[in-house]
């Protein structure tokens, strides 16, 4: 029996707005400006880790059933959980705050001569209301927020196309298919994948007589629906980075570049329409993910309001202590965590699609080791350049990419997998 096309709709439409962060916003156009003429190459490395990977991730939590912890257990479980609180101590410190210094930059800064660590202390304090409220109005104004931002952003991306600019100069990108990748990884997406993906694949309303695979063709689907929009919402607007890119300053910022493609094509009144909407998407952002990581340690100490009061207050601080820094460098910070995490979380949804007879916890097991192992001179390098790992890295193939992990990880999946097979 097939799904049916509204609840396909639907799932897929939820899928989107999950992945559809609004600080995110701030990367395609400016990927874009420095792409210039090789903007397509950037845009398919940016959709391999924005889209791709993360609705992998998704298909993987509709096979698993289950939440985060499923995600790393087969490894072990003290690294399941010591691989939870990693991703949840990342999501407080880096996306949340990020959320506040875009909201800074873009409805605040323009208008109003304030410090951005009033805006966070502000910003925080609001936040901490609603997660110690777990307001409904959050979800009433995320169902409107979302499709008004994508009617903005599709009006800023068909006026910028039938423009008369044309792309000018030549990328600043060695290489720009691998650049974005890694600016895909600052978009959080499949970590976001991994934390609520299981929650969102959970709570549909599936039929109760469904089967297995009538729910998977309807996640299948749903999830190619949200990849399209989310392709062309980011090849948008790197398309129109590149379009405009000789028209802004050499040392313009990512929020900049966004404002200034919607003044250039909306005018003032739809920039500063664009800007009161992305600060309150940004808003419920960070409300979710504080929300999410609360509950967390809520559960993982017997759901002790205590603990959740207390992770809430911590993540707010946290958030003001970084949320005061400007994009650019919470972007910055970002660097070695995501160099750390991201390609952990990318083999472990890529094995978690797999089936448990090709991928047993053996397989599990040694092939995150070896992405460990392999993906850490990319960790320390991004921490401080060190000559001792620039040697090493030089024997290690794809390392001048920072994608010394992949081969590695590849080639110990084949060897343990025929390993397994042989003594089965």
């Amino acid at each position: 029996m097939k799904s049916p096309k509204k609840e396909i709709l639907i799932v897929g439409f939820a899928l989107f707005s999950m992945f559809f962060g609004a600080g995110n916003l701030i990367l395609p156009p400016f990927l874009g400006k420095n792409a210039a003429d090789n903007w397509h190459w950037v845009t398919l490395g940016f959709f391999i880790t924005t889209v791709f990977i993360p609705i992998l991730g998704i298909l993987a939590h509709a096979r698993l059933q289950g939440t985060m912890y499923d995600f790393g257990k087969k490894v072990s479980p003290s690294f399941s959980l010591i691989y939870c609180l990693i991703v949840y101590a990342i999501s407080i410190a880096l996306p949340a705050p990020r959320t506040a210094s875009v909201t800074h930059e873009m409805a605040i800064a323009p208008y109003f001569e304030t410090s951005s660590l009033l805006t966070s202390s502000i910003y925080f304090i609001l936040v901490f209301i609603f997660v110690m409220n777990r307001s409904k109005v959050l979800n009433l104004i995320g169902r409107f927020l979302t499709p008004l931002i994508i009617i903005i952003l599709l009006s800023i991306i068909f006026i910028g196309i039938f423009s008369d600019n044309t792309i000018t100069g030549a990328t600043i990108f060695n290489t720009p298919l691998v650049d974005g990748i890694l600016e895909g990884y600052q978009t959080f997406d499949a970590i976001g994948a991994v934390v609520i993906g299981g929650v969102l694949v959970i709570s549909m309303n599936f039929k109760k007589d469904a089967s297995f695979h009538e729910k998977k063709e309807l996640i299948s689907k749903a999830g190619l629906i949200a990849g399209l929009g989310l392709l062309v919402i980011y090849a948008g607007l790197i398309y129109n980075g590149a379009l405009f890119g000789g028209t802004f300053e050499k040392e313009v910022t990512r929020t900049e570049v966004l404002t200034g493609l919607s003044t250039k094509t909306l005018g003032n009144i739809g920039t500063l329409f664009l800007n009161v909407l992305v600060s309150l998407a940004c808003f419920t952002t960070a409300v979710g993910i504080i929300t999410g990581t609360s509950d967390y340690f809520k559960g993982l100490f017997q759901n002790s309001q205590k603990a959740y009061t207390t992770t809430a207050l911590v993540s707010c601080f946290l958030g003001v202590v970084m949320g005061q820094f400007d994009v650019h460098h919470i972007i910055h910070f970002a660097i070695p965590a995501l160099m750390f995490i991201y390609p952990i979380t990318i083999v472990l949804i890529l094995l978690n699609l797999l089936s448990e007879k090709v991928a047993t916890a053996t397989v599990f097991k040694a092939v995150v080791i070896a992405t460990l192992v392999f993906s850490t001179p990319d960790f320390i390098q991004s921490i401080a350049k060190n000559d001792t790992i620039t040697n090493i890295q030089s024997y290690i193939p794809l390392a001048n990419y920072n994608l010394g992990w992949v081969l590695p990880a590849l080639l110990t999946f084949t060897i343990t997998f025929f390993l397994s097979k042989k003594k089965a």
